[in-house]
Formats: C-alpha cells, structure tokens, sequence
C-alpha cells in the first residue's frame, strides 16, 4: 500500500503501526512519501521508529537523467566523460540547469518549463510551505525566496536579509528551517579539522533545483543563465546538488563543506568520504586551467601543516568541475572534470 502525503493525515500512522506489528516477518508493505523530512514530524517518529527505511528523494541526479544511477563517484572509480545526452551541443548542459531535473519536466518530451516553475513555487513553495509556518504575509514571503536565490551559494547572512526585508531575525531562521525541512535548500558548514569550530562559523546556503533557482531570480532564457552574471552560482548550486543527490540517493549521508580562511583562500566543496578529504573548485567555464586549482593547493598545505592531535582525514586528489565535456588532467594531482560526470 502506498500513502503519499502521509504528513497531511498523521491519525493514520497508528493503524499503520498496528498492521505492521501483526505481520513484523513482512517487509516493505506499505511506502509513505511526502514533501517534508517524515522524521520530524512527532506521530512518524513515535509510531514508526525501528520499523521504517528512511530513504531521502531529490529531484533526478544527471546520473539519473542519463540512467547510469549507480554511477561510482569519480574518487570511487575512474572519471568518466559526461554521458553524451548532455552534449549534443555545447549549451544542452545549460539548458537542462536552466530547466531544472524534477521528475514532471523529465517525463514530457516538450515541457512548459515557465508554467511548470510557476506552478510549482505557488502551489508548493507559497502555499505548502507557508501553511508548515503558517506564513500570514505572501508578498514578504514571495521577496524572501528571490533574495536568497540570488544568494545561491554564498554565505548565509541572516541578519542581513532579516535587516533587507524588513523582518525579525527569528521569522528568518524560521523560514529558512523550513526550506530545510521540504528539501527546497542546501546548507554547507565551512570545514575546519576541529569540528566544534565548525558549528560557530556561517554556513553557505544552496537551492536544490536549478532551474527553480533560475525562475526565482527572473532568467527566462538558458543564454541568459550561460552568460550571465549568476552562471558561476548556478554551476556552484548545481555541483553540491549533485554531490548531495548522490550520496542520498544511495542510502548514504552526504559529508559535505567548503572551505575558507581569512586571507581569501577558498575551496567551493571538500567532500569528507572514508575519511579522505577531496575538495572540489566549481568554475562555470567551458576550458579549464590550472590556475583554477590555486585554492585547493593552499587547502593541502594549510591542513598539512595543521597541529593537534586525533585522527585527520587527508587530502586527496582534488578537482576542477567545469561546464565542458572531457577529463582533463591539470597538473598538481588535480582533474579537470565535467559537471555530468559527478
């Protein structure tokens, strides 16, 4: 049996749990979906803790898109080159971020992507959503979700956008929970090797879609988000996106971060796997350099020459993650490799 939207009826779980305690040698009788993390919700957890598979589902992965799913990472496995779906042309990898990967624009062969994103942000962002918070003020709300679009793989600044709206910093941390809670965002924490520095500093703040992305912030056209000035933050969105999508799609959590010191050295994503630190500049140019890779030269350093005792994950091979269609080697132990081929 399935239940979708299960969240919207919680006086149903206790049957549930009564069903599956009388057959407990069955497994996988029921599949309860919904748009919110079920785990928060008090009746799931209560009623069906130990008894339930928690499986997280964002949009399709371009993994998914060219259904190669179980696609090895390229530190799991030897790169490959981006599947040739995404490269036709030169801007089919652009069109596909501008439209976006939810499973309805996947499923037509022609979509309505303009009615399909203003569908989906009235329907589902400004009404689902708001009804979780119970958000009285629609236009304050509607201003809430462009900015911090546009703010797409930057810092997460709250005061400043509770000072630019006009709003409290509570009614902020609030909306952005709930962004969190339905998958609308990302969140990275900067890494640092002393985790409870971590947790102190800002994090960065990242949409899950892209092309809900490019419909908040106004781009009409997938030239637009190629060229324009927002194309370094797609790419950045579209990269930890994913990363995220490929670990969660797995069973496995994502250990995602960037890194950042205060004399401007910067790494966009470092990916803690085994252990193993692999970081990861996201550049929205079609050619690669070398030059490109400075900062995650600095991160080896800096963490090589790093004190303290306990266990320290090292740094690996690191990599440039470009808007082109072939593996590159770079020099310095770095790879030039294209956004399709995470």
């Amino acid at each position: 049996m399935i239940l979708d939207e299960v969240q919207q009826a919680p006086h149903l779980l206790p049957y549930v749990q009564e069903l599956i305690e009388e057959r407990r040698d069955l497994n996988g009788q029921y599949i309860l979906s919904g748009s919110q993390d079920l785990l928060l919700l008090r009746q799931v957890s209560e009623s069906l803790a130990g008894r339930a598979a928690i499986l997280k589902l964002l949009p399709l992965s371009l993994r998914e898109w060219c259904g190669e799913p179980r696609r090895p990472l390229p530190w799991q496995a030897s790169p490959a080159a981006a599947c040739p779906e995404l490269l036709s042309r030169p801007d089919d990898l652009w069109r596909l971020l501008f439209r976006g990967l939810y499973p309805g624009l996947s499923a037509s062969p022609a979509p309505d992507w303009l009615r399909w994103q203003q569908s989906y942000v009235e329907t589902y962002l400004e009404r689902d959503v708001r009804t979780v918070r119970q958000v009285g003020d629609l236009m304050a709300f509607q201003s809430f979700l462009r900015l911090l679009a546009a703010r797409s793989g930057q810092i997460l600044n709250m005061s400043g956008i509770a000072t630019e709206l006009g709003l409290t910093l509570n009614t902020v941390k609030a909306w952005i929970s709930v962004l969190l809670t339905s998958y609308q965002i990302i969140v990275l924490q900067p890494y640092h090797a002393d985790l409870g520095k971590r947790l102190v500093k800002r994090p960065k703040v990242y949409f899950t879609d892209t092309g809900t992305l490019c419909y908040l912030v106004g781009l009409r056209d997938p030239l637009h988000a190629m060229q324009g000035p927002m194309a370094g933050a797609i790419m950045e969105t579209a990269a930890v996106a994913e990363l995220t999508k490929a670990y969660l799609h797995s069973g496995d959590e994502p250990r995602l971060a960037f890194w950042r010191t205060a004399r401007g050295s910067e790494v966009d994503i470092v990916v803690e796997d085994q252990l193993r630190l692999y970081p990861i500049e996201v550049k929205a140019s079609a050619t690669p350099r070398p030059g490109m890779a400075r900062g995650i030269a600095e991160l080896a350093r800096t963490l090589a020459a790093g004190k303290g005792e306990g266990l320290r994950p090292a740094v690996q091979s690191g990599y440039v993650v470009y808007a082109g269609d072939r593996v590159v080697p770079l020099g310095g132990d770095v790879t030039g490799l294209p956004l399709g081929s995470l």
